[in-house]
């Protein structure tokens, strides 16, 4: 007989390694750029346009398969989705690391944008299968951890390992952190599995109501994750937070180097405090949507990376940066987090990677759009400043956007 309240649920073990792929899918595979695009820029001899490009065509990808992922990963079981797109963004990786120009660069990053969005949306999709409702932001906001992993994992390390290899760290770089990505590709495919009932269990923290809720529900109508008005509105919202962020995290090194007078270490440094700052806010910010509801906890974390991203651009002062660092570590990776949670409140367990997909599409245009914008902005402005300017703007009209979300469909 299945068990409901087993003394260690395997939902923690869908945690951990759900953790692992973020960290690979994300933060290797996308935030690794940050901290060497000054030496790949200038050993591949790019402007910030193709800079930015370069981040655009890896998001690109990203974009292109996250749709696709989703749907795949809700018809054909999201671990052999997630395991072998992860597979795939480890193999782009090591493949960016034997890039001679900007273009074959561009390729290797579009691969690598293919594997992270059709292994990290399916990855936070399923979290939907394995906790309740009341559950789900805060499971979210544990997983979404794994980038704040990645930042003081390669705050840390980057640095040393260009300071060690000189011109060719940057490629070093790439051939580790494929190699580890590979690993956790396998990882994945070992130890994640599709729901709880192959485990003879029940989802973490469910009751009778929510089994219940569960039992009625339909197999896959497609169109309800298409029709949805909610999922239309969360979607807008999203954009904002793809194309704000994105910049913010791009030209982070770059900004400090180029307007602070940082080091490469003294910038690297900054982005592994960042990390461990944002190491929790992902369970902070889901277990606040799970109790004032998902549209509030949006407003709040929009209000605040706005103040974040204002703040790095007109305050060019070592106290200015940290304190702007510090706001968005605490609050990073929290957006995902909810919009996770919201598929799940809205569209259920089972089309909740595909609502996560679809969802994603609105994300992934503003992220493919905003590195190319704001480094076509820098190279004309001479500076950062009004392309972090223009990133804060963004995000104050998600906060706006979130105002006018339904809150009875939104909270769980």
């Amino acid at each position: 007989m299945a068990s409901s309240h087993p003394r260690f649920h395997y939902g923690w073990v869908v945690i951990i390694v759900g953790t692992l792929v973020v960290f690979g899918s994300l933060g290797l595979a996308r935030f690794s750029y940050t901290v060497m695009l000054p030496v790949m820029q200038e050993s591949l001899a790019m402007d910030n346009t193709q800079a930015g490009a370069l981040a655009t065509a890896n998001l690109v990808g990203y974009l292109a398969l996250s749709v696709i992922g989703g749907a795949l990963a809700a018809r054909y079981g999201p671990r052999l989705i997630i395991s072998v797109a992860l597979a795939l963004a480890g193999v782009g990786m090591l493949l960016t690391g034997l890039a001679n120009g900007f273009l074959s660069a561009a390729v290797c990053r579009a691969v690598v944008g293919v594997g992270s969005g059709a292994s990290n949306v399916p990855m936070m999709g399923l979290l939907s299968a394995w906790f309740a409702p009341r559950r789900r932001g805060f499971a979210s906001g544990i997983v979404v951890a794994g980038s704040s992993v990645a930042l003081i994992f390669l705050g840390t390390l980057v640095p040393r390992i260009l300071y060690v290899y000189g011109e060719n760290g940057w490629r070093m770089c790439w051939f580790i952190f494929g190699g580890v990505t590979l690993l956790l590709a396998i990882g994945g495919f070992i130890f994640l599995r599709n729901r709880p009932a192959e485990k003879g269990l029940k989802p973490f923290g469910a009751d009778t109501e929510d089994i219940a809720s569960s039992s009625r529900s339909k197999g896959l109508e497609w169109g309800l994750v298409y029709r949805s008005p909610a999922v239309w509105h969360v979607g807008l919202v999203y954009v904002a937070f793809g194309f704000s962020y994105i910049i913010y995290m791009t030209f982070f090194a770059k900004h400090l180097m180029a307007e602070g007078g940082y080091s490469q270490q003294a910038a690297g440094g900054l982005f592994m405090a960042m990390g461990w700052f944002s190491l929790v806010c992902g369970l902070i910010w889901g277990t606040v949507s799970d109790m004032i509801g998902r549209k509030g906890a949006l407003i709040i974390v929009y209000l605040i990376h706005t103040v974040s991203f204002t703040m790095f651009a007109l305050w060019p002062a070592p106290v200015g940066f940290t304190i702007s660092a510090i706001l968005f570590g605490l609050s990073a990776w929290s957006i995902p987090a909810i919009m996770a949670a919201i598929c799940g409140d809205v569209l259920g367990p089972r089309l909740a990677p595909a609502g996560m997909g679809f969802m994603t599409l609105f994300f992934g245009i503003g992220q493919a759009i905003g590195p190319s914008v704001a480094g076509a902005m820098a190279d004309a402005a001479g500076s950062f400043t009004l392309p972090l300017l223009l990133a804060g703007g963004v995000a104050f009209l998600g906060a706006f956007g979130s105002l006018f979300l339904g809150q009875a469909s939104l909270k769980s």
